[in-house]
């Protein structure tokens, strides 16, 4: 006979009246709010997965007096809350994410960032409303392929890993509006990166990032070139084509780079041929076990040249 799971509704009723309907992440809109607080998050009540009400939950700790109390893991119960929109779960203890995850179909925001990822769950890209995914100061070594399914995203910040590469599938995200990779180990950005044209914000500094794409200045809504992006979208990286100097004037002066470059290479005159070429050399030999030479003896070699058209 399986076993009944017995709901505390005093404990139920208590975690109702605590909701909120005010949030910072959607001002106004009235959403139903719930934030767990000190210790509650060492053992998260399993009575908060039956509010299937809620829409924004925030596991987070705020202070550093509250740092003591830290989230270890989230449980499988967490895809029971299918109406979340805003999921918060930075600064904690986290190694994983549970596969659960992918059920809240109407999620918008997740954050998960300052804790110890490497990996996303598998179905990670059913998430299809996700807009917004928050994943700093993690320890994800690739990037996370299934992040390319998450066609609406427009903010993704995966700054302070330790990731080397991004996927060509990147290409997918045409409606990415801010993309952050301050802070890893990147040696390169796929040519693809240019396809991403909405994009306004795009963090790369402290890589070791030394050439850009050629279509690079296909991205023409980049905040390049204000001065308050210098030092996060591109100081620390040793950039030589172009140098960080035409970098940091924005996408126009990358273009004009580029196209100027495209220039001198259609200009630049062919090779002229060797005064040699055409010449033809033939060579005729006769071994020295050919019918008639004696032993020993070294054979006759003859060595015609002909200069120009074969006569």
């Amino acid at each position: 006979m399986a076993a009944v799971d017995v709901v505390d509704q005093g404990k139920l009723h208590k975690l109702r009246l605590r909701m909120e309907t005010d949030t910072v992440f959607y001002p106004g809109s009235g959403l139903r709010k719930l934030k767990i607080r000190g210790r509650d998050l060492m053992s998260v009540p399993r009575e908060l997965f039956y509010l299937h009400e809620l829409e924004v939950l925030d596991l987070s700790p705020t202070r550093e007096t509250c740092l003591d109390n830290r989230l270890p893991d989230v449980p499988p119960s967490i895809g029971r809350l299918v109406n979340l929109k805003v999921l918060v779960l930075d600064t904690n203890e986290l190694a994983e994410i549970p596969p659960e995850i992918s059920l809240l179909k109407s999620l918008e925001k997740l954050s998960i960032s300052n804790n110890h990822i490497q990996l996303f769950p598998d179905g990670f890209g059913a998430l299809k409303n996700l807009k917004s995914l928050h994943a700093a100061n993690n320890k994800l070594v690739a990037f996370p392929g299934s992040i390319c399914e998450l066609t609406n995203l427009r903010f993704l910040d995966l700054c302070d890993n330790l990731l080397t590469t991004i996927p060509d599938e990147i290409r997918k995200l045409k409606n990415m509006e801010t993309l952050m990779l301050f802070i890893n180990r990147l040696t390169s950005l796929p040519d693809s990166i240019c396809e991403l044209t909405q994009l306004k914000s795009l963090w790369i500094g402290q890589n070791n990032i030394k050439k850009l794409p050629r279509d690079f200045g296909n991205l023409d809504q980049l905040d390049w070139g204000q001065r308050h992006t210098i030092s996060t979208a591109l100081d620390g990286n040793p950039l030589e084509d172009p140098h960080l100097e035409v970098c940091k004037r924005g996408p126009e002066k990358i273009a004009a780079y580029f196209g100027s470059q495209d220039t001198r290479d259609r200009s630049r005159p062919e090779p002229a041929k060797s005064e040699n070429e055409g010449d033809e050399s033939t060579e005729e030999s006769t071994s020295g076990s050919a019918q008639g030479a004696p032993p020993n003896k070294p054979t006759a070699l003859r060595v015609t040249k002909r200069r120009g058209r074969r006569i």
